[in-house]
């Protein structure tokens, strides 16, 4: 009788044991502004960011930061998709330096000739034999460089009555109550593709009834002056738009000037490792002083998946990209970015009517 006392006595103190736990559970629960688990997973998936999560994002910056498609607009696309709504900093400088790392070995022989011939360029300037109507490609090459990394400076002037400069506008812009700016982003980009493709159509037309035309292509393979600041200017406008392509409105700016469009891809992906790398230091000055610490809320291996994975498949894409462009096949990218900026567009306009993010179920703030 004793035992069988026993047994029900420690039956009877679990039972109580589980109710206080489900009490507990029931009270948490009612002091949370969304109750149930649905809000606990979601809240999990949106402060911690897994090794999965992070792979995704390096793919996306990958295959984004040098196809014509915009990166900044699709990590945004990512984001919303995922409900991230803290950015963590350095994980997207981590990222920045693998798409970095990629096209610096896609091109480092060019870099490194580059490299070379600037110091010759600086001793002939300081020794006064430096003659701009003499410059060899690669020098104006460094000085079309140059010229087209200045109107970036743009971005830190103060626009008038708004209290914010461009690169203040970019960071709120990318929020996902403006997610409907990515949409007209992404279809200013298709139509920008479109114009200078129809433009270099129209150079390898004449070029072929000249007897011009070589197996590179048609158009100009100097770059002039003009040429860069256009190039510079437009860069200046993808870097506040995300969703507008910088390599898809850079290279489309030199299509239609009537540039080589071969060469103007080499020159936009050089022109964007600065571009890169100063975005880097800038993300990583206000990474430092960021709450949460370095690293926030993504782990270190996490971390190094990412940016393991934005390396490698940035150089694929720069090796798809330079084929596409070659073979004649950017309808791929303007049918793309149409598409998808329609589709951002018509979410935007359901979650500005709801006030709710469709993928996610949360509130838009």
């Amino acid at each position: 009788c004793y035992g069988v006392s026993l047994f029900h006595d420690r039956k009877r103190k679990l039972k109580d044991k589980k109710k206080i736990k489900a009490g507990k559970r029931k009270q948490l629960r009612s002091e949370m502004p969304h109750k149930g688990k649905s809000f606990v997973r979601q809240s999990q998936r949106r402060y911690i960011m897994s090794i999965f999560e992070a792979i995704i994002n390096g793919i996306v910056q990958g295959l984004t930061e040098f196809l014509p498609v915009s990166s900044s607009g699709h990590l945004s696309i990512t984001q919303h998709i995922l409900g991230v709504t803290d950015n963590n900093l350095f994980f997207n400088v981590m990222l920045h330096i693998g798409t970095l790392f990629a096209v610096c070995v896609f091109y480092h022989k060019l870099i490194w000739r580059l490299i070379k011939e600037f110091f010759a360029l600086v001793k002939d300037v300081f020794t006064g034999k430096f003659k701009w109507s003499q410059m060899n490609e690669e020098r104006n090459m460094i000085m079309m460089l140059i010229i087209g990394l200045l109107p970036l400076f743009l971005l830190f002037v103060p626009i008038p009555f708004a209290g914010v400069n461009g690169k203040d506008l970019a960071d709120i812009w990318t929020g996902q109550k403006y997610f409907i700016i990515v949409g007209f982003a992404l279809l200013a980009t298709s139509v920008l593709l479109t114009l200078g493709d129809i433009k270099n159509k129209k150079t390898t037309l004449r070029y072929k009834k000249a007897g011009k035309l070589r197996a590179d292509g048609a158009g100009r393979r100097r770059l002039k002056v003009g040429d860069a600041v256009v190039v510079g200017l437009t860069q200046c406008c993808a870097a506040v738009f995300p969703g507008l392509s910088r390599s898809g409105s850079t290279l489309a700016a030199g299509e239609m000037r009537g540039l080589n469009k071969q060469k103007m891809l080499d020159y936009t992906f050089v022109l964007a490792i600065p571009s890169i790398l100063a975005a880097a230091v800038l993300e990583l000055k206000d990474a430092l002083g960021a709450e949460g610490g370095l690293t926030g809320n993504v782990s270190v291996g996490a971390i190094i998946a990412g940016m393991l994975a934005a390396a490698i498949v940035g150089y694929l894409s720069i090796v798809l990209f330079k084929w596409l462009l070659k073979t004649d096949k950017m309808i791929v990218f303007i049918a793309y970015t149409a598409i998808v900026g329609i589709a951002v567009i018509i979410i935007s306009i359901i979650e500005m009517t709801t006030g709710v993010n469709v993928f996610t179920g949360m509130p838009i703030v």
